[in-house]
């Protein structure tokens, strides 16, 4: 195949796929490309950067055909892509992209930052594109999702859905992992777990040792550990912190919140360590 090709984004609807060798039906792009190497013995290079992107239109809603998130527009769905198909990375905000033309662009917009958003820190590359999300995250116009039982509409999906049940008393969406016992309320809840608990990933990475984090906040608590930075302070003590949530942690000393309760002598703890060391020495119980 040339080469030019792969300078763009190819799109390919995988909706009926099957080997055109042996007609089997195959579920994922990727089972296809390993089918014909393993089964039909052709020459398919497997350790390359694909920029071919799998749909599937075989519902009604508009889905993900890797982790099955839904969309209620294909250009969402086109950005949501690279998510999956992160082969070059941005050094500045660590976001991936299917091709590096795209990686560029979005480069582009960290340098100019000509176009911001006045309610967040979002930037674009021109004024119509920040005043179509200004419409659609700030003032709420174009909000597409509208419940089946009021006049309320929603920007997302899954909000509609939490306010039927909230609202309305629509029974809970009880969305179970494939893969574990877990259960969720939403698409994208699950979609998260999956993509952080089963498939492992790690775009994040350190620039001070080797370890890799799934989300850029995950990253940046882990790198108070490098830089010693201790920015959250305590207001009443003025101890200091690297991560938040130890200084929060902290703050139930001041508030003598004891919620670690020791069911055999009703002593109570402010910290889970203090009760779990109390266990051992008092009661010889490993908790």
């Amino acid at each position: 195949m040339s080469a030019k090709l792969f300078k763009q984004v190819i799109k390919l609807d995988i909706t009926y796929l099957n080997c055109a060798l042996c007609d089997k039906d195959i579920t994922h792009l990727d089972d296809l490309i390993t089918h014909l190497k393993n089964v039909h013995n052709k020459p398919m290079y497997l350790d390359v950067k694909s920029q071919i992107l799998p749909f599937r239109f075989d519902s009604p809603q508009l889905k993900c055909a890797i982790c099955s998130t839904e969309f209620v527009a294909f250009k969402l769905l086109q950005e949501h892509m690279n998510m999956h198909f992160g082969n070059y990375i941005c050094e500045i905000c660590g976001a991936g992209f299917v091709t590096d033309r795209l990686r560029m662009n979005h480069v582009r917009r960290h340098a100019s930052g000509e176009y911001k958003c006045k309610q967040c820190d979002k930037t674009f590359t021109n004024d119509t594109r920040r005043r179509e999300h200004e419409k659609r995250t700030h003032l709420g116009i174009s909000k597409r999702n509208k419940c089946n039982y009021c006049t309320e509409k929603f920007v997302d999906y899954w909000k509609k859905v939490n306010h039927m049940v909230k609202e309305h008393g629509m029974p809970p969406v009880v969305l179970k992992c494939s893969a574990c016992d877990r259960t969720f309320s939403n698409q994208r809840a699950l979609s998260t777990h999956t993509r952080k608990d089963h498939l492992m990933e790690r775009r994040h990475k350190c620039t001070d040792c080797d370890m890799r984090f799934f989300s850029k906040s995950s990253l940046q608590k882990h790198m108070a550990k490098h830089t010693g930075l201790r920015q959250f302070k305590c207001d009443v003590c003025l101890k200091a912190y690297g991560r938040k949530n130890t200084l929060r942690e902290h703050m139930r000393i001041h508030a003598n919140d004891r919620r670690f309760a020791c069911t055999h002598c009703g002593q109570a703890f402010v910290q889970k360590c203090s009760w779990r060391n109390h266990m051992r020495a008092v009661h010889k119980e490993h908790a």
